[in-house]
């Protein structure tokens, strides 16, 4: 071997990129001075990469996994960019850029403010809700293009707000068109999910990007509402509050001897137990006691009656019967109650026909 070609290897390129374990970097350009490439270079691309030429801010070749010796015909795109049609072995300039192929696991998202949603139950109710997801780059040379052009090191944390603000304009659209009940939520947390991760794909993709899990963890209701359930949910256990009263008096009992006061206490905790129930008790009671008594009595109607062409009254059904014995109250005479339109003929109210039947007809003429 000659001298020359003993510098050459040990001149030869190297071109890779060691990511570290916990690192956050989605892509990282190569340094290199002046973006000078030595024509036969080593390019090493690890498993969980992929690397992107770009030749004056324009898209080349893209490489997966794999070790290259960089000639001319593993470089078809940037040889014609170049202008190498008939081969050429001198250093060249390009940016070489790493993307990170693996998928980033364990992103949070969550709504930054409450859901309203219309409840069938218990009307209108505002929701928040949480989860994880994890993202992948599917296209790295429409990541490139779409999001990262020329940042030598682009980090997750620089899409995380983006995907997040995606996330959850798709998932309110999902849960509300879901049309369930806020209590029946956590039965349908998958279809939800599947649902807003299907009309995320169209967005996601033109940005070189998948989402390939999509979790939602917990959907809750406001905490002053949460409370207001269990109070309800605590008055269904609860039950027969005769028992709920025994067992207050036998817990002030017990807790009572607990006390290194002794038995003190018994008086003042079972009061306390017995006070609770004797006033639900109570009130139980009393809704009873009402429902047993008798209904008011019904009101008698009273009548105006048309005598001598003068209004008099209004009588009740005693003073109507002392005006039909008194002869002033007969089938023809004109009466008049609350809520007729004129007077009537005392014959066509039906109210009175037991009043007039009394009245003995005249006698026949001799």
């Amino acid at each position: 071997m000659g001298l020359f070609d003993k510098l050459r290897g040990e001149l030869l390129d190297i071109i890779e990129w060691n990511e570290a374990g916990d690192s956050q970097l989605l892509v990282y350009r190569f340094p290199r001075y002046n973006n000078e490439i030595k024509y036969g270079a080593k390019l090493v691309v690890r498993e969980g990469q992929s690397a992107v030429f770009v030749n004056q801010g324009q898209l080349a070749d893209v490489f997966p996994p794999g070790t290259y010796a960089l000639q001319t015909r593993n470089l078809p795109i940037l040889s014609t960019l170049l202008g190498w049609a008939y081969g050429f072995e001198s250093p060249f300039k390009a940016e070489v850029y790493f993307v990170s192929m693996r998928r980033w696991t364990d992103q949070k998202w969550g709504t930054a403010n409450p859901i309203m949603l219309r409840d069938p139950e218990f009307g209108p109710v505002r929701v928040r809700a949480f989860g994880t997801y994890a993202v992948q780059v599917a296209d790295p040379a429409t990541f490139l293009r779409q999001l990262v052009a020329t940042d030598p090191s682009f980090e997750t944390f620089e899409i995380t707000g983006q995907l997040r603000s995606l996330i959850v304009s798709h998932f309110t659209e999902a849960i509300g068109k879901m049309g369930v009940g806020v209590l029946d939520l956590a039965a349908h947390y998958s279809k939800i999910a599947t649902d807003a991760q299907v009309k995320m794909s169209d967005e996601l993709g033109n940005m070189g990007l998948t989402l390939p899990t999509f979790l939602i963890e917990n959907i809750s209701l406001p905490p002053e509402v949460e409370q207001a359930l269990d109070t309800r949910t605590k008055m269904g256990v609860l039950g027969d509050l005769n028992q709920y009263t025994k067992y207050q008096a036998a817990e002030g009992i017990g807790t009572a001897a607990a006390n290194p006061g002794g038995m003190g206490g018994v008086g003042a905790q079972l009061a306390s137990g017995l006070a609770v129930g004797g006033q639900m008790a109570g009130a139980l009671g009393a809704g009873m006691a009402s429902q047993a008594a008798p209904p008011p009595l019904p009101v008698t109607a009273t009548f105006h009656v048309a005598i001598e062409g003068k209004p008099a009254g209004p009588f009740d059904l005693t003073g109507l019967e002392a005006q039909t014995r008194a002869g002033k109250l007969t089938g023809s005479t004109l009466v008049w109650k609350q809520g007729m339109a004129n007077w009537v003929q005392a014959s066509t109210v039906p109210e009175l026909a037991c009043l007039l039947q009394t009245v003995p007809p005249p006698l026949p003429s001799g």
